[in-house]
């Protein structure tokens, strides 16, 4: 695993090794989220995309280079059970109950729209089930036949036209956690027992409660889970980690970063840090 000094950094790293590297090698991009500590803004769909199609493929990977920057080395993520307990999948000629499948896409993550258009979306019409899954490059259209898969393919979210055909659909779940009701109750518990105040005035809380996921609720993983982990429990037993020279320096003033931002918004009572 690659750590370069920033985001930009990281960027020209990986076009250099996907130049440089042989074809057959891969080179995955663990981004970060492009915000500041404690925003009140969410990453792009996009991002959380790529960070969700790395983290699947990391624990299976025999050879490959993951490059990633230093501050986004330093976050919490998901346990790895996270990833297989709300992965899904769908094959061609199998039954499937939409309603159920619908709800089990919500708990994951996916956001219900009127036609598709970014990673974490899916809409229903009729005997169509468009989806668009996270890791992808494009969409999927399923069309059913009464309660059957009848086919599973790509297509282009501008024109609506039909790509690549596939015997066998596999979701990640479109976020870093889950909307299912037990992960929201867990949710609440601990934000009871980490807070104290007036938790009406706390936009967070009511909307997560209310199922939705607010812009910036990405800094308030830790409460969704028992216990997180970092991007190197993602990584296979004996993997090299090469760090930038005076890591050390870089890595102190990131984290004074954090504490900085940490000291602008923890008196703030309606959205606590």
């Amino acid at each position: 695993m690659g750590l370069p000094l920033d985001a930009d950094a990281q960027l020209r790293l990986e076009e250099e090794l996907r130049f440089f590297a042989p074809s057959d090698l891969p080179v995955l991009l663990f981004p970060g989220y492009e915000t500041l500590p404690y925003d009140q803004f969410s990453p792009h769909p996009d991002i959380v995309s790529q960070r969700l199609r790395t983290l699947a493929r990391l624990p299976g990977l025999r050879h490959g280079i993951v490059v990633t920057d230093l501050p986004t080395a330093l976050q919490r993520l998901p346990p790895r059970t996270f990833l297989d307990a709300h992965a899904l999948a769908l094959r061609v000629g199998e039954e499937l109950d939409l309603e159920a499948f619908r709800l089990r896409l919500t708990a994951a993550g996916y956001a219900s729209v009127p036609q598709v258009g970014e990673p974490g979306e899916f809409a229903i019409r009729g005997s169509l089930f468009d989806v668009f899954p996270m890791g992808s490059d494009l969409p999927l259209r399923i069309d059913l036949f009464d309660r059957q898969v009848d086919s599973v393919r790509s297509f282009d979210p501008e024109t609506q036209r039909s790509g690549d055909q596939f015997e066998r659909l596999e979701l990640l779940p479109a976020r870093e956690f889950s909307l299912g009701a037990d992960s929201i109750r867990d949710f609440r518990r601990r934000f009871r027992t980490r807070f104290e105040g007036d938790l009406t005035r706390m936009p967070v809380y009511r909307d997560v409660g209310d199922g939705l996921a607010p812009a910036g609720i990405e800094y308030y993983l830790p409460l969704y889970f028992d216990a997180t982990t970092s991007l190197f429990d993602y990584l296979p037993e004996g993997s090299l980690v090469a760090m930038p020279a005076g890591h050390g320096e870089l890595l102190l003033s990131a984290w004074r970063e954090i504490e900085a931002r940490y000291e602008e918004r923890r008196y703030d009572i309606e959205h606590p840090v």
